[in-house]
């Protein structure tokens, strides 16, 4: 899509939105004012079958792939979720990212860094699989650091005003969509998702706050997986294994009502995700652009 006056190098100004959503970010100032949060359950039989089917091909797969996936398939049909606020403006992103943090090591003195992974809204599972797998990678071996750490480092070396200032000015390049291109690279706060998987730890997902700082508009987070009882058509008592998701959204993008049919797709395409090993029939693109 070809750029025009007033949009951003990730993202472009909306000009046909609902006259309410341009009034908003003037009420609703930052980012965590707008937080809304949503929680539901997805249940596992077909995707657990399908984690099996993959790993048997030699796939390195987890229940975070399937979310992954599942999010980018709803963005490629509900692409008003992938929309972001700054400056009190609001526009539709140019790329499907995530953010999430890796510990190098499953230890409590093990580092931690943070990576973020770009899509395509046609990208299979089987893309999904190759590209997370292949930057966690990088990012696990001991000693290495990422872009973002080497920034991190160098930031946090400054004495407090110096942080502050740099922060402030960080703030104001984006509020005009004048940040440099390698800063919102490697930023995780420039992202579509900053995404949690709580499960390797033994714990439930936790609402999880968005940031102010960057551009991220949703923080989905999961935990362990839980099993449920319930009675059949027949009357019978059985068990099935449930995953907790819990979402935090910036309610500013867009209405709750399509909110929350994306988050019912993402849902239904989790619960029943073999249509992930195919591309989507079509890509919607954002009408308010």
């Amino acid at each position: 899509m070809k750029r025009r006056f007033g949009d951003r190098k990730d993202g472009y100004r909306l000009r046909k939105a609902d006259p309410l959503f341009r009034l908003i970010p003037y009420i609703m100032k930052d980012r965590n004012d707008a937080q809304v949060f949503f929680e539901d359950r997805v249940y596992l039989e077909e995707t657990d079958r399908l984690i099996r089917k993959l790993r048997k091909e030699g796939h390195k797969v987890g229940f975070l792939h399937i979310v992954i996936a599942s999010i980018i398939r709803t963005m490629s049909q509900k692409p008003k979720i992938n929309r972001f606020v700054v400056g009190k403006k609001t526009y539709a992103r140019s790329n499907i990212s995530f953010s999430l943090a890796v510990k190098k090591d499953m230890t409590e003195d093990s580092e931690e860094t943070t990576i973020k992974v770009t899509f395509e809204p046609t990208d299979t599972i089987y893309e999904v699989i190759e590209k997370m797998n292949d930057e966690i990678s990088k990012n696990k071996k001991l000693g290495d650091e990422n872009n973002t750490d080497v920034a991190a480092k160098v930031i946090a070396f400054l004495p407090g005003f110096l942080i502050n200032w740099t922060f402030n000015l960080i703030r104001f390049l984006d509020n005009h969509g004048k940040l440099p291109r390698f800063l919102t690279a490697l930023s995780p706060f420039h992202s579509s998702v900053f995404i949690t998987d709580l499960g390797s730890l033994g714990i439930n997902g936790v609402h999880h706050h968005i940031y102010n700082l960057g551009t991220n508009t949703l923080f989905i987070s999961f935990g362990t997986k839980t099993k449920e009882q319930f009675t059949d058509d027949n009357g019978v008592l059985k068990t099935r294994k449930a995953m907790d998701l819990k979402v935090v959204a910036d309610e500013r993008v867009v209405d709750g009502f399509y909110f929350a049919t994306a988050l019912k797709l993402a849902k239904n395409i989790m619960a029943h995700p073999y249509q992930l090993l195919t591309p989507p029939d079509n890509v919607v693109v954002d009408d308010e652009i």
